[in-house]
């Protein structure tokens, strides 16, 4: 009974996402300003939530700096972006691996609320990306980093690539830690279904710039990197 339970849990949250997404691709088609499509992600993430039984709280929304910022989290499962929508304000705009751009449903609602795609393993488009990327930071909009780049089903923080950073210290921005709790067992990395979870979201004290010079960067993504671990809860895998 518990797994028939599991299963009729998980074809109703995927019915529900799929509803709601279709949803979200009628209305965002119609509406031109940005900042109202990304309020509707917002809402429509918030909504899935809420019906699909994931309770999300939120502490230290008030860390997040007035102006322009880069946060930074671990990343451990296909929701964590959905997650991160429910969770901050609309100003917020995510990059994501340039793959997704391709995915039907999920690529078009992410390029109405504005994403940038990020190549991966291609020289010439990472660069390109990450110079647009760049541009974007300077030219003041926030945005939101998964700078493990993947996950796996082996818990614990990957090795950070240093995008994220690189653009912070170009645009002279903070960079805001932030930590997302239990995602991984809400969708594990290879499941197909969800399952209730209570999510939880934790944003850390913003970290800076302090110098320049070509350790500038890895210097950043330390502190940042080590902000995450020490709240965590799970192991360094760095190395992995």
């Amino acid at each position: 009974m518990r797994l028939v339970a599991k299963f009729l849990y998980g074809l109703y949250a995927a019915v529900l996402f799929t509803v709601l997404g279709l949803f979200s691709i009628l209305i965002m088609t119609l509406l031109p300003d940005l900042e109202r499509r990304r309020m509707l992600a917002r809402g429509v993430s918030r909504t899935f939530l809420r019906l699909a039984g994931m309770s999300l709280t939120v502490v230290g929304l008030e860390r997040l700096p007035d102006g322009p910022c880069i946060l930074v989290a671990n990343h451990a499962s296909y929701l964590d972006g959905l997650v991160f929508t429910a969770a901050l304000p609309p100003r917020f705009g995510f990059v994501v691996k340039r793959e997704m751009a391709t995915v039907p449903l999920a690529g078009f609602l992410l390029n109405r609320i504005g994403s940038q795609f990020m190549a991966r393993g291609q020289a010439h488009q990472t660069t390109r990306d990450a110079r647009r990327v760049m541009r974007t930071a300077v030219n003041g909009e926030s945005l939101v980093f998964f700078p493990e780049g993947t996950f796996s089903e082996e818990p614990g923080l990957l090795k950070f690539h240093l995008g994220a950073f690189a653009a912070a210290q170009r645009a002279g921005c903070p960079v805001v830690p932030a930590i997302i709790h239990g995602s991984r067992a809400a969708l594990p990395p290879g499941g197909t279904l969800p399952s209730p979870a209570a999510l939880h979201i934790e944003i850390l004290e913003p970290v800076r710039p302090s110098s320049s010079g070509s350790g500038a960067v890895p210097a950043l993504c330390r502190l940042a990197r080590n902000a995450i671990l020490g709240r965590l809860q799970e192991p360094d895998r760095e190395a992995a």
